[in-house]
């Protein structure tokens, strides 16, 4: 019996000792999924082209969302609810546009640690995809770059902080 309880104890140690193990290698190597290292793109939203923004405003907070930044006046807001964000832009884009803003969590608040975009760039064209405008790859500050997906949607990419100091 004495022999069972040790053994189990080695068993429960052994488990704890590698659960930790691959935690801790999880959090220094990124996963990779299908053929690429993910790429950790900042902050997601959609940004919509309203035509009226005051009536766009106002169905959007029929749905439940609110103001969280942005000027009426200049045609720009971004709402939120509980999990997710929007953008009205009026006379702005074309089309919709997924927005995703590397340095940035859900609160617009800078990331101690994140990927910049003109290291998301470099990533994205050794991958073969086409940049359309592209980041100044000489700068350290705010940037963005646009890239579309095969069926014409377009992903912006804006970064609007300076690179991570790590």
């Amino acid at each position: 019996m004495t022999n069972l309880i040790t053994t189990r104890r080695w068993m429960t140690m052994l488990f704890f000792f590698l659960f930790a193990s691959s935690v801790i290698y999880a959090q220094k190597n990124p996963p990779v999924v299908g053929t690429y290292e993910s790429m950790r793109l900042g902050n997601f939203s959609v940004s919509l082209a309203v035509k009226d923004i005051a009536k766009s405003r106002e169905f959007y907070e029929k749905l439940g969302f609110h103001v969280v930044l942005g000027d009426q006046k200049k045609n720009w807001l971004i709402l939120q609810n509980e999990t997710s964000t929007i953008g009205l832009f009026q006379g702005m884009f074309s089309k919709n546009t997924m927005t995703f803003n590397p340095g940035w969590d859900r609160s617009c608040q800078t990331l101690p640690d994140f990927d910049d975009i003109r290291d998301i760039q470099r990533k994205l064209k050794e991958r073969g995809l086409t940049l359309a405008p592209e980041a100044d790859d000489s700068t350290t500050g705010p940037a963005s770059l646009m890239v579309l997906d095969p069926d014409g949607n377009p992903i912006l990419i804006d970064q609007h902080v300076p690179r991570p100091h790590n």
